[in-house]
């Protein structure tokens, strides 16, 4: 049912430069986001000057060609980015997701040339990109879509509202997903090329949230926005097909989120347990507390292992749909289970503000319910199993 990709020895070099890619990125999220991340929760707002080192960083344009000024790198250095990140804090490990695995990926595969010249270049030196699908009545039966748009002769004028919108405060540009004829149900769903300042379209509430408070969740208005046919991004009427398959790949990205969220979580735990002391000695030295400890470093090596196979089969141009959903539900299963016990671990410190598991435990309540439920990918899964 499942598929795996075999690391071959003449990927030995290149597997070494993955390890030391990730590395980087997380030394770098250990010295410049761990700093801050606390008033970044506290105050919901990610710092702008954060987000100008990580473009300097090369993260916020991964799979963009050199030629573009982009990084160059594969699918599975944005995973590695997204993962190293999250580990320090999701919110960051977010923003850097969408930008990458949803935003500049639709760009890459669907974009005409024209759109490419007009926006890579700048996506790898500043340009930060959101993805507008959900609507107040369109959660997991993503192409109910009320927002609307209407010909105008040299292009369409959007109206309608965009719910739950990732990078919204931040982005200047937003792909939005709006249906020019809704008669035709989804067949009439479009993708166009929004960029911030166009007349009749505002950036609305920032959502007040749980968890990754320091990534902005937007509403977007859009009243008789006009958006020039140039600006539509890939074929008319073909935008589900841009959604299905770019949130496929964007699932993989939220399996690394969580997946540097638990290690993140394991991390602090190993640490705290080999200093906190009870009954004269170290929790570490109690066999109940090892088995549970162990429980957890399996649960993030199995993640892990989803995460990256998921990731390679995409980058071979093999099947991943199934995966991509079994690696979404594990991860964001295991990112809630290893956050509890991190805190059932610290005890009282873990409920507290003072130490760092608690925010996790709250980020990771989102992986559960963000680009795809749990049980929206339960069936997928189950689709396949049945053989429908």
């Amino acid at each position: 049912m499942s598929q795996t990709i075999a690391a071959a020895p003449a990927l030995t070099r290149l597997a070494e430069d993955e390890a030391l890619f990730r590395d980087s990125v997380y030394e770098f999220a250990d010295r410049e986001v761990r700093p801050i991340t606390r008033e970044m929760d506290e105050h919901a707002k990610m710092s702008p000057g954060l987000i100008t080192k990580l473009f300097e960083l090369g993260v916020m344009s991964v799979e963009i060609p050199e030629s573009y000024g982009g990084a160059g790198g594969t699918f599975f250095h944005s995973v590695l980015a997204v993962e190293s990140l999250s580990r320090v804090d999701p919110s960051v490990g977010v923003l850097v997701d969408v930008q990458n695995t949803l935003v500049i990926n639709a760009l890459l595969r669907w974009g005409s040339d024209e759109i490419k010249r007009r926006y890579l270049p700048r996506m790898a030196k500043n340009l930060i990109g959101a993805y507008c699908l959900s609507e107040a009545g369109s959660g997991s039966d993503a192409f109910a879509l009320a927002t609307r748009a209407a010909e105008t002769g040299d292009g369409y004028a959007l109206t309608g509202r965009k719910l739950w919108i990732t990078n919204g405060n931040e982005a200047d540009l937003f792909i939005v997903f709006a249906n020019i004829n809704p008669e035709a149900g989804y067949r009439g769903i479009t993708a166009f090329l929004v960029e911030r300042g166009m007349a009749g379209f505002t950036v609305g509430q920032k959502e007040d949230k749980l968890g990754i408070r320091a990534s902005s969740t937007c509403e977007l208005l859009f009243e008789d926005c006009v958006v020039p046919k140039s600006q539509i991004l890939g074929e008319v009427g073909k935008g589900y097909k841009v959604a299905i398959e770019t949130l496929n790949e964007g699932r993989i990205g939220i399996g690394a989120q969580m997946l540097g969220l638990a290690q993140g979580a394991l991390d602090h735990t190993v640490k705290y347990i080999k200093e906190r002391k009870q009954f004269g000695k170290p929790l570490a030295d109690f066999q109940g507390v090892q088995f549970q400890l162990a429980r957890m470093a399996l649960d993030v090596e199995a993640t892990r292992l989803l995460v990256y196979n998921c990731a390679r089969l995409r980058d071979a141009g093999l099947p991943f749909l199934t995966e991509a959903a079994m690696c979404k539900v594990y991860s964001s299963e295991v990112a809630e289970r290893v956050a509890s016990m991190a805190i059932n671990l610290y005890g009282g410190y873990g409920f507290v503000k003072d130490y760092p598991v608690e925010k996790l435990y709250r980020d990771a309540k989102i992986g559960q319910i963000y680009e795809g439920t749990t049980n929206m990918q339960l069936m997928t899964i189950a689709k396949q199993v049945l053989g429908a």
